[in-house]
């Protein structure tokens, strides 16, 4: 099925040609016609899908066929961190280049002024983290009650970050007769309870089985000693001749450390997470697009959103607590019908951790062992195969095992901060990953 198949506008069809699209990938084939016909959608596509394309293109279509007269927002696209909300906004401007529609984006790390005077003339579009539309709203700079289309991304991870309290403040400065849109790559009891309160009727599309990671992605084990970790990093950089890996640690700290570390081992490495500014991580992730970086380190909020074409390498040099941001994690790579590669190093404290990941993924990741860098005595981990070798299960010991408190991001956007066995001190009442009006203002 083309894309002129769905019923888009050739305004609408003239800027996807020139993207290169010829085809929609399932999601997009699904939604575009379910949001067209004015259906509250609830959709759950792996990242990398092409969603977020699959709302922007009928957003823009409904916004044009409208006939209000004021100048006050009509659509409200809701995002975790600032680099989705970047994204999106990018795919607002590229696919309207040809429409006479204003957009904006909204979120923290950057000044009010501009996106004060921004709202002041009118905008028709508003991509925003929840804190700073908050913020705004607050202030009187934004009215929300000319809202026609809301759309909620990446859900899943709105409440894995703590925003269910801004998602409800920001709902009740909307239209309760709205359109509504929510998409979450992964599913859970508490995105389905949000679902309920949101969506009216939704047509609900789910194009890869619940929690699976993408499957153009081949994910590898490489069972290590912690203190062996960067070297074997290194190591498979240089002989496998890697030029463009996104590597994630659990801490900014870490992220920092090991960026310098390879720096060191004479590969252009970058970190990004929450404490640099918005300019350093533009910069950062504008270097490892053009190759002037050949490691891009980042923890999981930094990098949600990181919208990379064909990104061939991604290694988890820490293993991410909560089992479904393994998922997010590797779906960075295997993009829009490209091939990839998923990297575990896995120490023998971590083992409980895989366990869980494997647990969600419903099978076992393959693991393969390298020469000169085994697990010693002292640090036990499952029994593995050396390369070639056939996969064997993960053990299971109660040392290993995954503590109950998860360090899950806090609800103001920033890692946690870690104690000795890596597990937060506390979650934190702050804001957003967008930088809002909490007590700490820094966001992802």
């Amino acid at each position: 099925m083309p894309f002129s198949a769905l019923g888009l506008s050739a305004e609408l069809l003239r800027a996807v040609a020139a993207q290169g699209y010829t085809t929609p990938t399932p999601i997009q084939s699904q939604a575009i016609p379910a949001v067209l016909s004015r259906r509250d959608v609830l959709a759950g596509a792996q990242t990398g899908t092409g969603k977020t394309a699959a709302f922007t293109l009928p957003m823009l279509q409904i916004l044009t066929q409208s006939t209000a007269r004021h100048r006050l927002p009509r659509a409200l696209v809701l995002t975790p961190t600032r680099e989705l909300a970047a994204q999106v906004g990018e795919s607002v401007r590229v696919y309207g280049q040809h429409l006479s529609l204003r957009s904006m984006q909204i979120f923290g790390g950057v000044g009010m002024g501009p996106q004060t005077s921004a709202l002041k003339r009118g905008v028709d579009i508003v991509v925003a983290t929840p804190g700073r539309l908050l913020d705004h709203a607050s202030q009187g700079n934004i009215d929300l009650s000319g809202i026609e289309l809301f759309v909620l991304d990446e859900a899943d991870r709105m409440l894995d970050m703590g925003f269910i309290h801004d998602i409800r403040r920001v709902i009740k400065l909307i239209p309760r007769e709205r359109q509504t849109l929510l998409f979450s790559a992964t599913y859970s009891r508490e995105i389905e309870q949000l679902a309920k309160g949101l969506l009216k009727n939704p047509e609900q599309i789910e194009v890869a089985r619940r929690n699976t990671a993408a499957e153009r992605v081949d994910q590898i084990v490489h069972p290590v000693a912690r203190e062996h970790k960067r070297d074997l990093l290194s190591h498979l950089i240089r002989k496998g001749e890697w030029q463009q890996v996104l590597v994630f640690t659990r801490t900014k700290h870490g992220a920092n450390r090991l960026a310098q570390q390879l720096e060191r081992d004479g590969i252009t490495a970058a970190a990004i997470h929450g404490n640099k500014s918005q300019g350093a991580r533009t910069r950062a992730l504008a270097e490892f697009k053009s190759g002037a970086v050949r490691a891009l380190v980042a923890t999981d909020i930094a990098a949600r959103g990181l919208d990379i074409d064909r990104l061939p390498h991604v290694v988890n040099f820490e293993l991410p607590n909560v089992p479904e941001d393994y998922v997010h994690r590797i779906g960075r790579t295997g993009r829009a019908g490209s091939d990839g590669v998923a990297v575990s190093l896995v120490s023998g404290d971590e083992r409980g951790l895989l366990a869980g990941i494997e647990r969600v993924l419903g099978r076992r990741i393959e693991q393969q062992r390298i020469d000169g860098f085994e697990i010693t005595e002292r640090e036990p981990v499952v029994d593995a195969p050396r390369r070639n070798g056939a996969s064997q299960a993960p053990g299971g010991a109660r040392s290993g095992a995954p503590r109950k408190h998860h360090a899950r991001s806090r609800s103001d956007g920033r890692e946690p901060v870690a104690a000795r066995d890596g597990a937060p001190h506390h979650r934190g009442r702050g804001r957003n990953a967008g930088g809002g009006a909490g007590r700490h203002r820094q966001g992802a």
